[in-house]
Formats: C-alpha cells, sequence, structure tokens
C-alpha cells in the first residue's frame, strides 16, 4: 500500500483526498499558491509546500514546483484532483518515470481520450456512435465557418484538453466565429495549459448523461453508475444526479457497455467517466474525462463505493474489489448533488462573486453530506474555480432525494459572497426538473430566473443612513424573526457607509448611464473598443475575467466612447469605472 499521497491541487478536491487517504492510514501533502498559505486544504494535511505565485499559472501549473515538492517530501504517490494537471499526460510521465505512482490512468491512455479529439477516434473504434464533428484539432475560424456551412448553427468550439465546460463556446452565426474561437482557446490555456480546439455540432435539446467507470492493471474494468448532469448554464454542471432518471429500459446499460469498450480499448484504469449527448432515445459519445469527476459523489452515496479510496487501490496495483454484477447489485436509491458557486445569480446572470466567507453553516441530517473546501474566514479568490462546496443528499427515491435536498439547501448559510443557492433551490422546485423535461439549454432557455436576487447576508444601508438589521422578538410567547431599520453603531446621523472604497474613483453604474463599471473583480483580458469609437447598446466593450471564467461587458446605451481607463492584464474591483460612452 502506499505510505504518502502528494495531493497536486487545492480546494475541495484535495480535502476530499486528504480524507480518504488519513482514513486509509496514509500520509498526506499539501501544496499551496501564496493565496492559499492557510487554506483548509494546507490545514488538513500532514505536511505543506509553498509552490509560490498566485495565479494558477504561478503556482499550481508550475510542473518544477510540483516535482520539488515530491521530492522534498518522499512522496511515493500523486493525486491530481481534477483541473489543473489531471488531465496531462507530460506531467503524469513525469512522475511515474520518477519511480512515484500516479493516481490516475497510464499516461498513453490521457493522451489518447484526454485529447477529445482523438477520443472520439477511440469511441468509433468501440463502436460507440460520436456527435458530428471533426476529428483534428482546428488551425483557422475558416475551418469553423466551413463546418457550420454543411452542418448548419450553432455549433460548439471545445477545448480539446479540457472538460467540465471550460474552453468551450457556441457559435450561432458566422459574424462571432473568430471571437469564440479566441475566447475558447484562452480559457483552455488558463485552465488546461494547452489551446487546442476541435468544433461539433450542437444539439438541439439534450441531456448531459455520463457513466462512471473504474479500471485495474490487471484488465479489469467496471462502470459503476450513470449520472445526469443537464442542469447547466454557460455548460457549467449546477445540478447532478445518479443514477440518470428516466430512461428508456436498456439505455443505461448500453451506455456503460459503450463506456467499458472505448477504455478498453486504449488500456484505461483507474477512474474515469465517459460523457453522452442523450436525445431522442439515442445518445452519441461526447468525450472522455480521464480523472475523478466534479460529481463522484453521487455515484458514491447509490453504491457505498468509495472512489477516491477504489483510486488509491488501483494505483497500489490491486484488482478492484468488486465485479461488475456486484456493482450493480450494490446500487440503493437516488442520490443530487448541488454545486454552491460563488457567482451572483441575481436577475440569472451568474457574475463571479470573490470574496471571504464570513458566516458557513452547512446543513445536516439523514442522507445528507457537505464537501468542501472552504470554511468560515476563508477567501475565495478571483485567480481560482469558483467552487464554494458541494451539497450531496440520498433518497430512497428520486422524489424523495429532491425534497431532501431542497430542505438541505434551505438550511446553508453562506455570508460574505454571492452564491448560486437560490438559483439551485429554483431548479429543484420547478416541475420540469421534477419530471424530468429538462436539458443542457433548459436553465439559459426557459428557467425564469429574472425575479432571483441574492444577498451576501452583510449589513444594508438606506438613504436615511439607516442600517438593516435582523433581530428576534416574541409576540404572546411565539417567536418571530424580524428585520429593522436602525441607526448605525456609530449614532443617529451618522452618514450610511459606502458600499466600496472611492479610492480609485469608482462609482457604480446605473441604467443607461454610459458609465461601465466592472461587475466583479478580475482581470481584463481584452478592450474591444477604442476611443473615439462608435458604439450601439448591447455592444461588447470588452472582456473581464474572473474564477477562470471570461465575461463579455456590454455597452449600455449607444455613443461615442470618450474615455478608456483599463487595458488588457489590470486587474480590476467591483465597481472600477473601465470606460465612459457619451
Amino acid at each position: 500500500m502506499l505510505k504518502k499521497i502528494l495531493i497536486a491541487n487545492r480546494g475541495e478536491i484535495a480535502v476530499r483526498v486528504i480524507r480518504t487517504a488519513r482514513e486509509m492510514g496514509i500520509a498526506t501533502v499539501a501544496v499551496y499558491s501564496e493565496l492559499d498559505r492557510n487554506a483548509l486544504h494546507v490545514r488538513l494535511a500532514d505536511e505543506a509546500f509553498a509552490l509560490g505565485g498566485q495565479t494558477a499559472a504561478e503556482s499550481y501549473l508550475k510542473t518544477d514546483a510540483i516535482i520539488d515538492a515530491i521530492k522534498r517530501s518522499g512522496a511515493d504517490a500523486v493525486h491530481p484532483g481534477y483541473g489543473f494537471f489531471s488531465e496531462n499526460a507530460d506531467f503524469a510521465k513525469t512522475i511515474t518515470d520518477m519511480g512515484v505512482a500516479f493516481i490516475g490512468p497510464p499516461p498513453a491512455a490521457i493522451v489518447e481520450m484526454g485529447d477529445k479529439v482523438s477520443s472520439r477516434k477511440a469511441a468509433l473504434r468501440g463502436g460507440a456512435p460520436i456527435v458530428p464533428g471533426t476529428t483534428e484539432f482546428l488551425k483557422s475560424a475558416s475551418e469553423i465557418s466551413k463546418f457550420a456551412k454543411s452542418h448548419g448553427y450553432p455549433v460548439a468550439i471545445k477545448a480539446a484538453f479540457g472538460g467540465g465546460g471550460r474552453g468551450m463556446k457556441v457559435v450561432h452565426d458566422e459574424k462571432s466565429v473568430q471571437e469564440a474561437m479566441e475566447s475558447a482557446q484562452r480559457e483552455s490555456k488558463a485552465f488546461f495549459g494547452r489551446d487546442e480546439i476541435y468544433v461539433e455540432k450542437y444539439l438541439s435539446w439534450p441531456r448531459h448523461i455520463e457513466i462512471q467507470l473504474v479500471g485495474d492493471t490487471h484488465g479489469n474494468v467496471v462502470w459503476v453508475s450513470s449520472r445526469d448532469c443537464s442542469a447547466q448554464r454557460r455548460h457549467q454542471k449546477l445540478i447532478e444526479e445518479a443514477p440518470a432518471p428516466a430512461l428508456p429500459d436498456g439505455v443505461e446499460d448500453a451506455m456503460g457497455a459503450a463506456a467499458v469498450k472505448a477504455a478498453k480499448a486504449v488500456g484505461y484504469f483507474n477512474a474515469g467517466t465517459v460523457e453522452f449527448i442523450y436525445q431522442d432515445e439515442e445518445f452519441f459519445f461526447l468525450e472522455m474525462n480521464t480523472r475523478l469527476q466534479v460529481e463522484h459523489p453521487v455515484t458514491e452515496l447509490i453504491t457505498g463505493i468509495d472512489l477516491v479510496e477504489w483510486q488509491i487501490r488501483v494505483a497500489a496495483g490491486e484488482k478492484l474489489p468488486m465485479n461488475q454484477k456486484q456493482v450493480l447489485a450494490a446500487r440503493r436509491g437516488h442520490a443530487i448533488e448541488v454545486r454552491i458557486n460563488a457567482e451572483n445569480p441575481t436577475g440569472g446572470k451568474f457574475l463571479p462573486s470573490p470574496g471571504t466567507i464570513t458566516k458557513l453553516t452547512t446543513p445536516d441530517g439523514f442522507g445528507v453530506r457537505f464537501d468542501g473546501g472552504y470554511e468560515s474566514g476563508d477567501t475565495v479568490s478571483q485567480y481560482y474555480d469558483n467552487l464554494v462546496g458541494k451539497l450531496i443528499v440520498w433518497g430512497k427515491d428520486r422524489e424523495s432525494a429532491i425534497a431532501r435536498t431542497i430542505r438541505a439547501l434551505e438550511e446553508t448559510k453562506i455570508e460574505g459572497l454571492h452564491t448560486t443557492i437560490e438559483a439551485d433551490l429554483a431548479i429543484l422546485r420547478h416541475p420540469d426538473f421534477a419530471a424530468t423535461k429538462h436539458s443542457t439549454k433548459w436553465v439559459e432557455e426557459k428557467l425564469d430566473l429574472s425575479k432571483i436576487v441574492s444577498t451576501t447576508g452583510e449589513t444594508k444601508a438606506n438613504n436615511d443612513g439607516l442600517v438593516e438589521k435582523s433581530t428576534v422578538v416574541e409576540v404572546n410567547g411565539k417567536r418571530f424573526d424580524v428585520k429593522v431599520w436602525v441607526p448605525p453603531a456609530g449614532g443617529v446621523g451618522q452618514p450610511a457607509p459606502k458600499t466600496r472604497s472611492a479610492s480609485r474613483g469608482a462609482t457604480q453604474s446605473t441604467a443607461t448611464s454610459g458609465t461601465i463599471t466592472a461587475p466583479m473583480q478580475g482581470t481584463v483580458i481584452k478592450v474591444l473598443v477604442t476611443q473615439g469609437q462608435s458604439v450601439a447598446q448591447g455592444d461588447a466593450v470588452l472582456i473581464l475575467e474572473a474564477m477562470k471564467m471570461e465575461n463579455q461587458i456590454q455597452a449600455d446605451k449607444a455613443g461615442t466612447v470618450t474615455k478608456i481607463n483599463c487595458k488588457a492584464g489590470d486587474t480590476v474591483g467591483s465597481g472600477d469605472v473601465l470606460l465612459v460612452i457619451e
């Protein structure tokens, strides 16, 4: 058995691996950036080594720094988590060449399956149908245009070495091709360290269904369960469940068999996920993620299998502890996972919301689990993924699982930043979700989130200088929670506190003001206009990146750009004036 594991990752997944390793009696080693010096995964590990830097490129994607930490710690295994180096064959080979176990698939399988283009070829060899698309990397925007002319818009540009919706852009017309391609490449490079892309047909109303599988080094491969991950926005999953509901008889088994064949075709072992698109009782191979998925806990809850433990045992050379028949026989009930992200869903916009968590209260009760990477007082940085934590709930059937998830989500309290909780509740409460009528496009095209208002739990002030406070009163012995407006702590007549410092000359933009401000803390990726240029209302004027997501900032009125206060590479704060239109 392995003796010491270094986790080459951060946040929730690093915490997840550390906990299982400790239960197995295995020592753990954390690595951290300057911003993560006192992060939860660092506090939980037995040892921790600094990588330096702030951004992922300056820290968690620095191969030399991680190799140095492996040598200094004496770790005999590395778990890559997900994201970062988890699907990087060069990194995996470097680790194995050192004589250190890589807790993941063999480098050759990562090359073939981690590359979404070659994985499509492998799927075809295994007999799985694929979505129409290219089987070679794209070299120019003209290739995308040519494909779209043959198959029609919309088309999806995808990161060849990515996953989880990162580096994916949907193109609806010819004029958007060039910018979408460049954006996909930038996101892919930032998150996965590579910028190769390909294109495929974007289906009209599909469900996203995937198969969790695990293989060992002795030639055994089993599929563990299906998962439905159709509740998405910006191609990022919000809610996942296992098993995938409302499938015709035999479809799940057929998907499982196709996934196993594809895995065996490339000599795959350890944990992996084969993703399919399902529409009109047909399924198509989408891609294979050669790593552990964010949503793996729902599979664990319905099977009782600790997938991280299986990963570690496979990496140590052990055989799978269960065969296919035993795995399927172990399945019970239904499980749902809710991703709680640091985003502001007000009005359905899902704007990144980095900041410090002032209060975090997680739910409890029968069938409830919370996997988090943060505690009260921790800061969610703009430089990393926005996942705060995952609420995972089990029920004897789907109906009870939905009800229990809603109850648990209502008990979850996070203050200091915005989260997706209100949007998650809107999904779970909707009859379309209950009836499995949703698709990967349902949240953005059908679900009405316009009335959702998210708060961060901080004290609010009105125009009279009074602040809103919550308190408890009793009337005839009955308890009531009430909110009242009272003078601030400094006394009556004190001015209302400012919402942010004016040190950078920031003001909040109002409707059609022409003063374009940053809606969140982030980094300017590209300014799309020049001073003196005429713009129409709704035109994109610049691209702001926060939490690994690119956000187009649009003109709120027609006019002429008279002032530009930023350039590519600038870090800006929420409310900073970016440019002025008159």
